[in-house]
């Protein structure tokens, strides 16, 4: 093992077995044997998604014999949504949703501007998103450690389950009409944070209670999406600080 890197069938199946949280399993494509079925069950058993890939992956990721499985053990516990809405009902709580975010710097770096406005919790989903490894929790000043961060399937689930607890969703985007500075933030909310190149699903859109956008000169297309959430997260502040 080599950080929080992990590979070969049998110590990928007693992490597991132990209650490692594992972040992402790569498995080799067409993987085949007895053991690599004893461990496609054991994952599908704990619900644990994985990837397939070549084996040049594989390669790149470990010199060493993984017998066509590696896999990242997050450097913190995951936190489950419906715990963190029930635990914190007597504060106003803001959540951050990150939706294709996959660069971990910029991953740690929305945790680290999250705790500093006392964000309650970022919320992210097993695929197509950023690892929690050591880049992440390097540029979030050791954030990782000190705010809920919740790993969920789908986000569209994520989003029926805020709303059901009165919590209003607003997914920042270039398209919206409404600055985020004529917006009222100081309910309970959840902000979409989409990716810089895709910008957040059309699904997640159709979802979200409203649409803001920050002013932007024409010189530039648009802004890191760290630094954007940052600005949004502390208009929340001024916006609460205010009242």
């Amino acid at each position: 093992m080599k950080n929080n890197l992990i590979y070969g069938i049998h110590p990928v199946m007693e992490a597991i077995k132990s209650g490692k949280q594992i972040d992402k399993i790569f498995l080799q494509k067409n993987l085949k044997g007895p053991a690599s079925q004893n461990l496609l069950n054991l994952l599908k058993e704990q619900q644990i998604n994985y990837k397939t890939v070549p084996i040049e992956k594989l390669n790149k990721l470990t010199r060493e014999n993984h017998q066509g499985v590696v896999a990242f053990v997050a450097p913190v516990k995951f936190a489950g949504l419906e715990q963190v809405l029930e635990t914190l009902t007597n504060q106003t709580r803001t959540f951050v949703l990150l939706d294709g975010i996959t660069d971990p710097r910029n991953f740690g770096a929305i945790i680290r501007t999250a705790v500093a406005t006392d964000a309650t919790g970022i919320i992210f989903p097993e695929n197509n998103s950023a690892p929690v490894n050591e880049d992440t929790v390097k540029t979030s000043a050791g954030g990782v450690f000190k705010i809920p961060l919740i790993r969920v399937k789908h986000l569209k689930d994520a989003i029926f389950l805020l709303q059901a607890h009165g919590i209003k969703i607003v997914a920042a985007t270039e398209k919206a009409s409404q600055l985020i500075y004529d917006t009222d933030l100081k309910q309970d909310i959840a902000i979409i944070m989409g990716s810089e190149g895709k910008g957040i699903h059309k699904s997640l859109l159709a979802l979200s209670d409203e649409k803001v956008k920050l002013p932007m000169s024409d010189q530039i297309d648009s802004l890191n999406v760290s630094v954007a959430c940052g600005v949004i997260l502390y208009e929340v502040v001024r916006q609460r600080l205010k009242s």
